[in-house]
């Protein structure tokens, strides 16, 4: 009984195909936003948590001067020094690695070639800190760091830019006056979700940046590594305090640092994105509400068309279940068919989506199951009403209409 009610249903659709095409466009339209925002939304997330963790695992940022926004009230915080560092990476024991950082905006030149790029003083403990490893090359050595060698690491963008495809070990090229000798060349790290080339600096020893370039023995920048098993929080409350005795900060005083926590920055990011997706989901809803309208509207109609064919039916003996089990079948059949199209067509937008704004494809099957579960829902709710009116025609007054 149910089958031939499925097929006298899908008769009925195939009967009037463009006027079904155009029923279910709406349905189409709502499923295929849904779930295409979601997929973008998911693929956005996990490109912020993967960018996020390739600045360094477990890792804190320390910076001189209070978290806030505009200019500092008094006067500006002093910066800090080697010795600082030294402290932070050998008095506490939540520390796996603790780096030095300052960082000028500089041309490198070798030959006819110029290159503006992030050109950062630091030490070894930098690779551990950020976690990036070097593929060709090494490390400085600790003599280097001591003396303040002449000698860097490059990005894989500055490689390119200033060496091609050639081998840059043992070269040199110049850093304002210096002439820096190629030791090494870093892992590829990839454009982060802002958009910024994470390839495009060298590092060079700290004391050779602040004897030659800054002229100053500042550290505007303390990268910190926390080992494994460590919650980044007893870390960030170990490094303050160390951090407030060191600079004198009395009881009661604000810190006259800050320390950032990735992880608080990828929570955040991850918040973010996770709510833009939901309004933007929210929003592609709708349509699928004015698809279900759709439906009932065009049901009514196929009611008022057909109004003589249902009153030969009820005068031949038919019940007015079996009616509206034929006009709501017809409902559901509508939007499953716009249901499985929508599917189709948002994880193919979502797909094209993704690899334009080289993030993963990443499609929720619990999503897609909803968004189906959804669009049957639909053709029940928009459809019973249309279902029902056929069912409680008179069938007298049905057979005298013309």
């Amino acid at each position: 009984m149910l089958w031939q009610t499925v097929r006298l249903a899908v008769q009925a659709i195939f009967r009037n195909a463009l006027r079904s095409i155009l029923t279910v466009l709406g349905v189409v339209i709502g499923v295929a936003a849904v779930i295409a925002m979601v997929t973008v939304g998911q693929g956005s997330t996990e490109q912020v948590t993967s960018d996020v963790a390739k600045l360094g695992t477990n890792l804190l940022m320390v910076r001189p001067g209070q978290a806030q926004q505009g200019p500092q009230p008094g006067n500006p915080a002093s910066a800090f020094n080697l010795r600082d560092v030294e402290a932070i990476a050998t008095q506490l024991a939540s520390v796996r690695a603790a780096a030095p950082a300052d960082t000028r905006t500089m041309t490198v030149i070798l030959g006819d070639q110029n290159h503006a790029t992030q050109v950062v003083g630091t030490d070894s403990a930098y690779l551990t800190a950020r976690d990036i490893p070097v593929v060709l090359g090494r490390s400085f050595y600790e003599s280097e760091l001591r003396s303040g060698a002449a000698v860097c690491l490059l990005g894989q963008t500055v490689r390119k830019e200033l060496f091609g495809s050639g081998d840059p070990l043992g070269q040199s090229f110049r850093i304002k006056s210096i002439s820096c000798r190629v030791i090494g060349v870093m892992a590829e790290q990839g454009v982060s979700t802002f958009g910024t080339d994470q390839d495009d600096f060298v590092l060079i020893p700290i004391r050779t940046f602040q004897r030659r370039i800054a002229g100053n023995a500042d550290v505007t920048m303390i990268y910190v590594s926390v080992r494994d098993g460590v919650d980044t929080g007893v870390a960030k409350s170990q490094i303050e305090s160390l951090l407030r005795e060191r600079r004198h900060i009395g009881p009661g005083e604000e810190d006259d640092f800050n320390v950032f926590d990735m992880k608080q920055v990828a929570t955040i990011l991850t918040g973010i994105t996770a709510v833009l997706t939901g309004l933007l989901s929210a929003v592609a809803a709708v349509s699928l509400l004015v698809g279900g309208i759709g439906i009932m509207n065009i049901m009514l109609v196929s009611v008022t068309e057909r109004t003589r064919e249902i009153g030969i039916r009820l005068a031949i003996g038919a019940q007015e279940g079996q009616v509206l089990l034929q006009f709501l079948v017809e409902a559901i059949v509508l939007s499953l068919l716009g249901g499985l199209l929508g599917i189709l067509l948002g994880l193919g937008l979502a797909a094209i989506a993704a690899a334009l704004m080289k993030i993963p494809f990443s499609p929720n099957p619990l999503v897609i199951l909803l968004a189906f579960g959804f669009s049957a829902a639909v053709g029940v709710v928009f459809g019973y009403f249309p279902a029902r009116r056929a069912a409680r025609l008179d069938p007298i007054e049905a057979l005298r209409h013309q």
